[in-house]
């Protein structure tokens, strides 16, 4: 058993656990473990009813407000294990700061994630706060309201309908985002030719409606992945990206982004695929596998997911990814998923018709077509391999001949990936937004 994000080692009790008590509370909860060293040996401690005692008076003493959590005893290896709950009431403070895990470790929060965190205590999302601009025109809602939904004219009561202005605090920052003219980033697109360094197009759409920038993505897309083919007297449309995986990808990112920092939504074009780079991260509440698996969906901004919505730029709530794949079922080239604590990525390959794979190395190639990268052993681990260590690395070499599979790094921190092309990496820099890396 070893440290991760959601379990904490602790050899004494000091009031350094107080710190990694406020961040299970702040956000998906966790387990510190009392008498266990940080290598995982467990250490025990005497006197056990006395120190629960201690540590449930230090938790009530100090943390506030008070978080919900549990202590139980270990009498064979003579440990503590104190349970900590996700909250409801953020920010759980300690001596006044918050704090968050950042992989195994307990880290202060930012002053943009304390506003975050206090937000979620009182149940709102930055979408919601009234915005710093009043005066706002919307005729790009508009004539989208008018093809879609058949309106006449963009009023205030359709904007209140659309939980974009109210006459208390008027309009919030969801409007703000929709309105022709803004303070908020958009969308950087840029198509690269051969190599990286050859960059064919570049636009930065921002500071205007996201409607907009949505358009103006959809449109460049279709100068890229979509062509005619005339066969006789039949024209028929061909796309090598489907394009309904290509608006459900950027609607999603517009509508999961965190909104608070300003960083650019990243569209990258190549000729064998388009990549896109969301800022913020999965929210609170959801792991990478649930996201990737697309078991499950949090709204991090539901007002614009009810827009996009009305205006039928998404379908059903949580179905994007489920639609994406729908939109690969019958190619050889899947889709990739990735996401970190601050940014989601979606890799949308060119379409295939076949790869000349056998059933064998089907299987694992559909198990890495879920995320990114990874190593042999979370192959293995996946319940729809079968095969033993020495086939499945059989396979594997197998697939890189055939340029399906490319492998990354050597002896026990070697990686399979998938074949899309160059990889990219997003790394955050000083501003809060992200710089990406393409290799």
């Amino acid at each position: 058993m070893k440290e991760n994000k959601k379990l904490e080692f602790k050899e004494n009790i000091s009031n350094t656990f107080l710190k990694t008590v406020s961040a299970f509370a702040n956000y998906d909860g966790g387990t510190i473990i009392f008498g266990v060293d940080d290598n995982g040996k467990v250490i025990g401690f005497e006197h056990l009813d006395q120190h629960c005692l201690d540590i449930e008076n230090r938790i009530n003493d100090t943390i506030k407000p008070k978080p919900d959590y549990s202590i139980s005893i270990n009498n064979s290896e003579k440990t503590i294990k104190l349970d900590v709950e996700s909250g409801i009431h953020q920010p759980y403070l300690y001596r006044a700061k918050a704090y968050k895990r950042n992989d195994t470790a307990t880290v202060e929060v930012d002053e943009i994630e304390l506003r975050r965190l206090i937000l979620e205590g009182k149940h709102m999302s930055y979408e919601e706060l009234p915005s710093e601009q009043q005066t706002l025109s919307f005729s790009v809602l508009e004539k989208e309201l008018i093809e879609q939904r058949g309106i006449t004219k963009c009023n205030k009561d359709i904007l209140k309908t659309l939980s974009l202005y109210s006459d208390s605090s008027g309009y919030n920052n969801a409007a703000a985002i929709l309105a022709d003219v803004n303070s908020f980033p958009g969308i950087d697109l840029a198509k690269f030719g051969e190599t990286i360094s050859i960059i064919q197009k570049r636009v930065t759409i921002e500071n205007q409606s996201i409607l907009s920038a949505y358009n103006t993505a959809l449109i460049l897309y279709r100068d890229y992945y979509q062509q005619e083919e005339i066969n006789g007297s039949k024209r028929r449309l061909v796309e090598m990206i489907p394009e309904a995986a290509f608006r459900e990808a950027i609607a999603n990112a517009i509508i999961h982004r965190v909104w608070d920092i300003h960083s650019h939504i990243r569209i990258s074009m190549f000729d064998d695929r388009v990549e896109v780079v969301s800022p913020g991260g999965l929210p609170s509440g959801i792991s990478k596998e649930e996201y990737i698996a697309g078991r499950i969906s949090v709204l991090r901004n539901p007002i614009l997911a009810n827009v996009f919505n009305k205006l039928n730029m998404v379908e059903a709530f949580g179905t994007g990814i489920f639609r994406i794949k729908e939109a690969y079922k019958d190619s050889a080239t899947q889709p990739i998923f990735d996401a970190s604590d601050n940014t989601i990525v979606v890799i949308l390959p060119v379409l295939k018709e076949s790869l000349d794979l056998t059933d064998d190395e089907r299987i694992v190639y559909n198990v890495l077509s879920k995320t990114m990268a990874r190593p042999i052993s979370d192959i293995m681990a996946s319940s729809s391999i079968q095969f033993g260590k020495s086939k499945v690395s059989e396979l594997l070499k197998s697939m890189e001949k055939k340029g399906v599979v490319s492998i990354e790094g050597n002896g026990r921190g070697t990686k399979y990936r998938v074949s899309v092309g160059p990889r990219i990496r997003v790394i955050p820099n000083e501003t809060g937004g992200n710089t990406l890396v393409i290799e």
